[in-house]
């Protein structure tokens, strides 16, 4: 059905902080010329009053384009279903940075007291994605803003949480000024983690790769089908240890079900 623009709000589980200006204004040329193909998906709250699930681009773009009503399908849910579909409809259209899908997910783990395993259910991700997002929340600030303005991507922030937040902070500057690629970063993360700090990156210089890039690829690879933070501690003559990091019982169990062990 037809619905006045004024009669709808945005959703309070929006997970998208910022919309991009340019392309809102894009979506608006296109509604001016093909009108709303896709109808938003809203629920009521009160007599004339709607919330947005879906398509609060869409209703900000409509208005953009001079239109008094869209098109909108008006559906009975309940909070947990809202939030997930929100963060679904954003996640499918790669809105998100990484940081507002964890930001997201944490609040949706949160409000309905979900496991790992339930929260990656709800939205259609595999336990260990959503494990390895909720690790980017114990970045510290400067990471998440590099994170949030997409100055890094993902896979930096997550070569960064071997390290101490300051060394930290001050190698993701670096990696965002230079625009060092992940191997950079994970190479130049290994070589702290082991104590060595490279000279080039007090003078802003590609360093040459780290004897133990092996190692640092190998810990990734690790952390990535773990979905928690693998770190190997490398010594001399080939010994060492390798150190599985969990910040809960449910990370461990998942851990566990991994390595098809199970905790008495």
């Amino acid at each position: 059905r037809q619905l006045p623009v004024t009669q709808l709000q945005p959703g309070k589980y929006q997970p998208r902080k910022e919309m991009d200006e340019v392309k809102l204004a894009e979506l608006a040329e296109s509604i001016k010329a093909q009108g709303v193909i896709q109808p938003i998906v809203a629920r009521e709250l009160a007599p004339g009053q709607f919330e947005i699930v879906a398509g609060e681009r869409r209703w900000r773009a409509s208005q953009l384009a001079g239109l008094s009503e869209v098109p909108v399908v008006v559906r009975e849910l309940d909070d947990r279903t809202v939030i997930a579909m929100a963060l679904i409809e954003n996640i499918q259209r790669e809105d998100l940075n990484p940081l507002e899908e964890a930001q997201a997910l944490q609040r949706l783990i949160d409000e309905f007291s979900l496991t790992h395993a339930e929260a990656a259910g709800a939205v259609g991700r595999s336990r260990a994605s959503v494990s390895n997002l909720l690790r980017l929340l114990e970045l510290p600030v400067a990471i998440r803003v590099l994170l949030e303005t997409r100055r890094l991507e993902m896979g930096h922030a997550r070569a960064l949480l071997t390290l101490a937040p300051e060394l930290a902070s001050k190698l993701a500057q670096e990696a965002a000024d230079q625009g060092w690629s992940v191997r950079e970063v994970e190479h130049r993360a290994q070589q702290f983690a082991a104590g060595k700090v490279p000279g080039a990156l007090r003078k802003g210089k590609p360093a040459a790769a780290a004897p133990q890039a092996d190692i640092a690829s190998l810990e990734t690879e690790l952390s990535e089908s773990l979905g928690t933070k693998v770190v190997f501690n490398h010594g001399r003559g080939g010994k060492g240890k390798l150190v599985i990091h969990y910040t809960d019982l449910d990370t461990l169990d998942g851990v566990l079900e991994r390595l098809r062990l199970q905790r008495s």
